[in-house]
């Protein structure tokens, strides 16, 4: 069994965080992403793991290099052109027939990826698509299954008048397990979707479909700056289990500075005294200088934060500077290397 991680998107949603930095591998807790995606599969037992790239390849790679460092193989594969979720998997697996497990890039999760696998063999499925529960259906396209789990059909995003009618709220997680007939039904060299392609020629040829409901997990699509956010406030609040967040012992904090427990401070960061850090996480070389107030909030590394400035509810990107007096306001989203002068609000 192998597995595939779709991760060749620009990252559009997530800018400007994304302008210098590939999405898969955007600092999360102080680590590339996809190291999340990478302990989920190697915890099931799938060592060698394929990564369908685009944007930004190299960046990539010379991040995460060949995997052993993580306990798994990693191998590379780059689209020639947008190829759409389903071509990329052609692409990638064409050559690979066994049972593999697709990862949408951008899905933050918890799930225990053996379970499904154990569901899809039980049910000798051709496809097995991993499904969450939301609170707000209206929101997205949702699937509709059977009592026993089977894939009954797809509905585009419901209107306000449809909502009372609904029987279900469950929609795609970003994650599948297919069996190799199902590259047979996609087209070598076209731009293929999963969601609009492959999954309805799946239940038009009367393949064996079935859906995984998640129900104890966490789930969530890291693919925008405020739920890139909210996941590391989950995180830091307890929400999301089994991942260790490593704290650094190597940060140089003024015994008049407050951190609190719940913060993670990188390696080599200054913390200057009478400053104060609250459920934020800090990246690897931050500067924060005397009576600078952060909260909420995601610093990513090599960053100064002068006297004085607050920051509250936002995301700074690498090496930006912000000066003294400065405020920074919940919703802000600072791409690399901003420079922000004193006394400056947004």
């Amino acid at each position: 069994m192998q597995a595939l991680i779709l991760a060749g998107g620009k990252g559009t949603r997530l800018r400007p965080l994304t302008v210098y930095t590939p999405k898969p591998i955007v600092p999360f807790l102080n680590r590339p992403f996809l190291l999340y995606q990478i302990e989920i599969l190697r915890r099931a037992g799938i060592e060698n793991i394929t990564l369908s790239l685009s944007y930004q390849p190299d960046k990539i790679e010379d991040i995460l290099g060949d995997g052993s460092d993580y306990g798994v193989n990693l191998r590379f594969i780059t689209e020639p052109s947008p190829m759409g979720t389903g071509g990329a998997y052609k692409f990638a697996a064409s050559d690979i027939r066994e049972t593999t497990i697709v990862f949408n890039g951008d899905i933050l999760t918890d799930l225990d990826i053996s379970k499904v696998v154990e569901f899809h063999k039980s049910k000798k499925a051709a496809a097995t698509i991993v499904l969450v529960p939301v609170e707000n259906p209206s929101a997205y396209g949702l699937v509709e299954t059977d009592p026993e789990g089977k894939v009954l059909r797809f509905r585009e995003k419901p209107k306000p008048e449809e909502l009372d009618e609904l029987t279900t709220n469950t929609i795609n997680a970003g994650v599948y397990i297919l069996e190799p007939e199902v590259l047979d039904l996609i087209p070598k060299g076209e731009n293929y979707s999963f969601e609009y392609n492959v999954f309805p020629d799946l239940l038009s040829n009367q393949k064996v479909f079935y859906a995984y409901i998640m129900q104890e997990n966490y789930w969530r699509d890291i693919g925008n700056p405020a739920s890139y956010l909210q996941g590391h406030h989950d995180f830091l609040s307890g929400k999301i289990k089994g991942f260790e967040i490593g704290k650094s012992a190597k940060a140089e904090i003024s015994h008049t500075a407050f951190v609190d427990k719940t913060s993670l401070i990188a390696e080599d960061c200054i913390i200057k005294p009478n400053a104060r850090i609250f459920n934020s996480v800090i990246g690897r070389g931050v500067l924060v200088e005397e009576k600078a107030i952060i909260e909420n909030s995601v610093v990513w590394s090599h960053t100064r934060i002068s006297s004085n400035a607050e920051i509250s509810g936002a995301v700074i990107g690498r090496s930006c500077y912000i000066g003294k007096n400065a405020v920074v306001s919940k919703g802000a989203v600072l791409g690399d290397k901003t420079s922000l002068t004193d006394y400056t609000k947004i």
